[in-house]
């Protein structure tokens, strides 16, 4: 068994909502030469394989890395927490509804976050609720800030206290990365400017006091927890020596929190992950490969097994903390005879 609890999913078609709401630079797809392109207004963003909104691709590619589900979130440049609140609603909406239609018609393979606009707390509750009511989904994907606004923003608070009553699990994911127009030149977004965000998103909700006020809030961040792990030294060090400016929402020792949260596995690295397993331990790290993705894990799982950490332990990794993350028990899980 094993649950990809970081993969990504798009509509083969959307509506082009910078030509309806009059502004903006909304994504949306054009296919084209046999090429399928996100266009950020009338630009190319990206092109993308068919595996990224096909599911007929996906499952042989599953089936070809040997991974039994995928947990289905949007591509964080769809988020929309710029556009109007209203706008932002609706676009989530129709990702939210097709990531559905796409799990209810394979719920044996697929699990569904939905994404929700941040940018306006109210709406964001209803759509949260919306999604793990009527839509049967088990968590959300958020940004790691938004707009430029950290997640420890007492703002966020309504939406954080509702998730937790909803039994909603969170999955962070770097997105508007800090400084990214001073280093658009090699990828550095991407990767210096990732793992920047997923530190800051973890050190602000520590240091906000966000895990602290929802202990039963279930939150995983990606790609391995950032920069945040391999700098959490110097994190606790300065939450000692300097108080009176980190303390200021929270007196707890930064380490303490370590198996208050999950992580995924995608670090590239053997010895990266194997200092992931003894610094968290091995019940809070969950596969996550970031599929279609270049910067994935090209075949999910491969690190772990790598590690060679035992049978009990891999099966944690490998899909047992996922479920705990999920707030999945067995029967959730397919069964394929």
């Amino acid at each position: 068994m094993r649950i990809d609890i970081h993969t990504h999913i798009m509509p083969e078609k959307m509506p082009d909502w910078t030509k309806k709401f009059g502004y903006g630079e909304f994504i949306h797809l054009e296919h084209q030469n046999c090429q399928a392109c996100m266009m950020k207004g009338d630009q190319v963003f990206r092109v993308v394989e068919k595996n990224a909104y096909s599911t007929t691709e996906r499952l042989k590619e599953m089936e070809e890395t040997d991974v039994t589900m995928q947990v289905l979130s949007t591509i964080p440049v769809l988020f929309n927490y710029w556009a109007r609140p209203a706008d932002g609603l609706e676009t989530s909406r129709f990702l939210n509804d097709h990531i559905a239609e796409t799990v209810s018609r394979d719920s044996q393979h697929f699990i569904g976050l939905g994404t929700v606009p941040l940018q306006d707390v109210d709406m964001a509750i209803d759509e949260m609720e919306r999604c793990v009511k009527e839509l049967k989904m088990p968590g959300i994907e958020i940004g790691s800030n938004i707009n430029g606004e950290n997640l420890s923003e007492q703002k966020f608070f309504p939406f954080y206290e509702a998730a937790e009553k909803a039994g909603c699990a969170l999955f962070i994911h770097p997105w508007q990365m800090m400084g990214e127009e001073q280093m658009s030149k090699y990828w550095l977004p991407w990767l210096v400017g990732m793992p920047a965000e997923t530190s800051r998103a973890i050190c602000s909700m520590i240091f906000g006091g966000v895990l602290e006020a929802f202990p039963k809030l279930r939150v995983a961040f990606a790609h391995g927890g950032g920069s945040f792990p391999f700098t959490l030294g110097r994190i606790e060090h300065g939450f000692k020596v300097r108080p009176d400016l980190t303390a200021l929402d929270n007196p707890i020792n930064p380490r303490d929190y370590l198996g208050r949260f999950w992580i995924d596995s995608l670090v590239h690295d053997r010895k990266a992950l194997q200092y992931l397993v003894d610094l968290f331990g091995d019940e809070h790290i969950c596969m996550g490969s970031d599929y279609p993705f270049p910067l994935g894990e090209a075949k999910p799982g491969r690190l772990i097994e790598k590690l060679d950490l035992g049978k009990k332990s891999t099966r944690r990794l490998l899909y047992r903390n996922a479920q705990d993350w999920l707030g999945f028990d067995d029967s959730h899980l397919p069964h394929f005879g």
